[in-house]
């Protein structure tokens, strides 16, 4: 979206995201982790119990990436870092959410991208 208010020389300039959204994107996200990981411990019971650590796996990495998620306003760059966790959480998480859920691995072909979005997201605190 451009500003309506041309700067000096007749350009327009961007306007920018506000960084402090990622704390509401970070609220909903502990919101969600902390429900999906109570729903993991006391009511998911798979008919293969591996699929329970799949499940504990995702929690893990959700409410962890969750708490990172907060930070991003204090990056250099908070909505590459605040994007690239966003995009971990959903790709890396949700899609071991749903594996385990489903009790089926073909439908783990997104959690690598998520994983690469969590580590890119760290990569970003570098510059």
């Amino acid at each position: 979206m451009l500003n309506r208010y041309p700067r000096k020389g007749g350009r327009q300039r961007k306007s920018k995201m506000d960084p402090a959204i990622w704390h509401k994107v970070a609220g909903i996200s502990g919101v969600a982790a902390l429900g999906l990981g109570t729903y993991g411990a006391h009511v998911f019971k798979p008919k293969n119990p591996a699929y329970k650590e799949v499940w504990h796996t995702a929690s893990l990495y959700h409410l962890v990436h969750t708490a990172a998620l907060l930070a991003a306003p204090l990056t250099k760059h908070p909505n590459l870092f605040g994007g690239l966790m966003t995009a971990g959480i959903v790709l890396f998480s949700g899609t071991c959410y749903t594996v385990a859920f489903l009790e089926d691995r073909k439908y783990s072909h997104t959690a690598p991208i998520g994983g690469f979005a969590f580590i890119g997201a760290w990569a970003t605190l570098l510059f």
